[in-house]
């Protein structure tokens, strides 16, 4: 029989996490959103601004998705800006990369916040900047022991409304949508306020054409598909330090993530493209998702579902939508769809992160008093040693989540290779008897 204990233990590998000081939220443990197989939502929430909502889909054998959302301080010191953070990070190649950067980025906005004495775009440009820069000492750390993980990276679209402006930053393919009113016909209307770095558009492979002149194949066309060397589609984004320090284009990385030719300068970039613009009484609510919402669904569509549905659980309305159509196009209905299994799920679809937030314009023109933070994650807790690690040392608890996930995952990658469930309680006994 599985003891209590056990269970707490090895529970919280397993679930998405949600964190939070009081008033906007109820203490850890409290108020962690609902789990449905493969779907994680928080429907209902406020932050400073107004009512936000939260879903995530999972469908890699290991979710490669990860958001954030804080409301509160913008700043480490006492007294600093206030506002509300918005962070969806959409990983590629394995999840390493969006789980450091969801426990590191918004740290180092505060960080550079502080040190600026407010918020701005160049702060947000620094903290991204300085977050890649651990990422890839990270990789030189771990590079003689696991080389893959230069293989790894992320997209990384950031929102920030903090004195009454919205910063927009993004680097990769994720989106943002506002969705604004539109007095003279009585409608809500779509605006994409994120710039998107995918070699499928023109603009992008101009760029990179522009910043590589010598290089007649720094974007290839591979299967009617646009590819930055013939690999990657983004053009930048946070990790792949494969294709940003040349010391690890070599073996022992596998041989489909090397290129031909040496290179001096990065191929792909971290800068985010940073946009920042006032926020008006028209402005209602903001879509934040990652691509794999996008894939399914149009700007106006994604707009018109949130305005025309109840606040409460509007972002799992959007993934609902995404996976109907994803099920349409592959003619099969949306009830089957939801029994295929992760992994195999994303032949279907990608893993798709959606954070809805609502724009209460009296709130917006208010300086926030000083209060509480809230901080809520969705689409998994951090299992990777170096998410823990604290003056070099790892403590006995999270050591034990960490050998715990890992034989879990060998339990997935087994169902994956036989076909064969594992029975969940057999799992959870197998785990205990590899710790004892």
């Amino acid at each position: 029989m599985v003891t209590t204990t056990w269970r707490k233990i090895v529970y919280p590998c397993w679930r998405p996490s949600t964190e939070s000081d009081g008033q906007f939220g109820n203490r850890f443990g409290e108020n962690d959103g609902t789990s449905e197989g493969l779907l994680w939502y928080k429907d209902f929430g406020r932050h400073v601004y107004g009512d936000f909502s939260m879903a995530v889909v999972q469908a890699n054998n290991i979710v490669e998705d990860q958001s954030k959302l804080v409301s509160g301080s913008m700043s480490s010191v006492d007294f600093g800006p206030q506002g509300t953070f918005v962070g969806v990070y959409d990983g590629h190649g394995g999840p390493e990369a969006a789980r450091f950067i969801n426990n590191h980025l918004f740290e180092n906005i505060k960080k550079f916040t502080s040190d600026n004495e407010g918020m701005s775009a160049d702060v947000i440009n620094r903290a991204f900047l300085a977050t890649e820069e651990d990422f890839l000492s990270l990789v030189r750390q771990q590079w003689s022991i696991q080389p893959q993980i230069a293989s790894v990276g992320s997209c990384c679209l950031v929102g920030i409304i903090c004195d009454g402006l919205l910063y927009t930053a993004n680097a990769g393919d994720s989106r943002v949508v506002l969705g604004r009113l539109d007095n003279t016909f009585n409608e809500v209307k779509a605006v994409q306020l994120s710039a998107e770095h995918n070699a499928s558009y023109q603009s992008v492979r101009d760029e990179l054409h522009s910043l590589h002149p010598d290089d007649s194949q720094i974007v290839v066309l591979k299967n009617m598909v646009w590819r930055v060397k013939g690999i990657i589609q983004v053009s930048r984004s946070i990790g792949d330090a494969y294709l940003k320090r040349a010391e690890f284009n070599r073996a022992p990385l596998l041989q489909k993530f090397r290129v031909r030719e040496p290179f001096h300068t990065p191929i792909l970039k971290a800068e985010p493209s940073i946009a920042v613009q006032k926020l008006y009484p028209e402005d209602q609510f903001l879509i934040y998702a990652s691509d794999g919402l996008w894939e399914h669904l149009s700007n106006q569509e994604a707009v018109d579902i949130v305005n025309n549905c109840p606040r409460n659980g509007s972002a799992r309305k959007l993934v609902k939508a995404a996976l109907r159509e994803a099920a349409k196009k592959r003619e099969m209905r949306y009830s089957d769809l939801n029994q295929i299994e992760r992994g195999v799920r994303r032949h279907f679809h990608d893993d798709i992160t959606v954070i809805v937030l609502f724009l209460d314009s009296n709130l917006i023109s208010r300086s926030p008093c000083n209060g509480p933070m809230l901080s809520v994650r969705g689409g998994g807790v951090c299992s990777s040693v170096w998410d823990f690690k604290r003056d070099g040392k790892v403590d006995d608890y999270v050591m034990t989540k960490l050998i715990v996930n890992s034989v879990e995952n060998l339990c997935s990658l087994a169902y994956e290779t036989v076909k064969r469930p594992f029975d969940k309680e057999l799992r959870f006994l197998w785990s205990c008897y590899i710790l004892s």
